[in-house]
């Protein structure tokens, strides 16, 4: 792809959460400062949220890291789960080895019997849910259940939610104020800021190998940061589309011009008016274009 042209070693936008590319925002600094605080607290409840690609699953993944070897960690990335399926994938996490169809007072009392192991060895388990809003109803009440599990100093299953703004709406209905009054801390990430849009960038280019060179201008980030509104994930999407556009036309550094193709291909993005042109950006055209370039150079090594 663009890698060799730019002077890269790896992809520096990818969309799948990889922490070698974690960025330390201060919005994400706070919230796993809380969540840190909290969970050495021994508090029972904690709760992120944030819109679509605020860095949610990679702020999630950060604290596994970041709790490895102070606490046992339980992480379910997919919590669509009916009640049995969650406490037997918190089993599965926990180690514990069980039937199937083992029945749910059995399953229930091989749970709480681990948490009671893991505590005497003076840790204790936390659970993390990532995309949260997805947990059933009854689930949710099932998950406030476990967190009834205890001795008479700790709490043997402390729970992170994390979740869009919807898991809010959801929390906010009567039939969830009990487990509403047991979330003792959360947290609302928010966008990143003019400023942060260039670090981050800057930063995930650094980590892919850049040599320090400037391959966006002024211009391109001041474009990058208003379609993208500061969410990491389109400022990856468009920031990824871009190199494609420039090695397709061969450009040694982006522009604006390269950003606006990105941003007509792009989802979601916000679109800047004044940029618009009468063709739009295809990332099989910029294949094409940069492949032809490609061959042009092959056949000028060999002559």
């Amino acid at each position: 792809m663009y890698l060799e042209h730019f002077g890269l070693r790896a992809l520096p936008f990818g969309i799948t959460p990889d922490t070698s590319f974690y960025f330390d925002s201060p919005s994400h600094q706070e919230a796993l400062n809380v969540l840190l605080v909290a969970l050495r607290s021994g508090e029972g409840f904690l709760k992120v949220t944030g819109e679509v690609g605020t860095g949610k699953t990679l702020l999630c993944r950060r604290l596994l890291h970041v709790l490895d070897q102070e606490f046992v960690t339980a992480y379910i990335p997919d919590p669509f789960l009916t009640p049995t399926a969650l406490r037997m994938a918190l089993a599965e996490e926990l180690g514990i080895k069980c039937a199937r169809n083992l029945g749910q007072h059995a399953l229930l009392k091989l749970i709480t019997e681990r948490l009671v192991e893991i505590n005497a060895t003076g840790k204790r388990v936390v659970l993390l849910l990532d995309e949260a809003q997805a947990l059933p109803d009854d689930s949710l009440e099932a998950l406030r259940l476990l967190t009834n599990l205890e001795t008479e100093k700790d709490k043997l299953l402390l729970v992170v939610l994390f979740g869009q703004p919807e898991l809010d709406e959801r929390l906010a209905q009567k039939k969830f104020r009990q487990l509403r009054q047991r979330i003792i801390f959360s947290y609302a990430l928010r966008p990143l800021s003019a400023e942060e849009c260039s670090a981050y960038l800057q930063h995930r280019l650094a980590i892919a190998g850049s040599d320090g060179r400037e391959l966006f201008d002024t211009r391109a980030y001041t474009s990058l940061t208003k379609a993208s509104r500061g969410i990491p994930r389109l400022l990856n999407i468009l920031g990824h589309k871009a190199l494609m556009a420039g090695f397709g036309q061969g450009a040694g550094r982006i522009t604006a011009s390269q950003v606006h193709q990105a941003i007509a291909d792009t989802e979601g993005a916000t679109q800047l008016s004044r940029w618009r042109r009468p063709w739009t950006f295809n990332a099989l055209s910029a294949f094409g274009t940069a492949a032809t370039l490609a061959g042009v150079s092959l056949m000028l090594v060999g002559v």
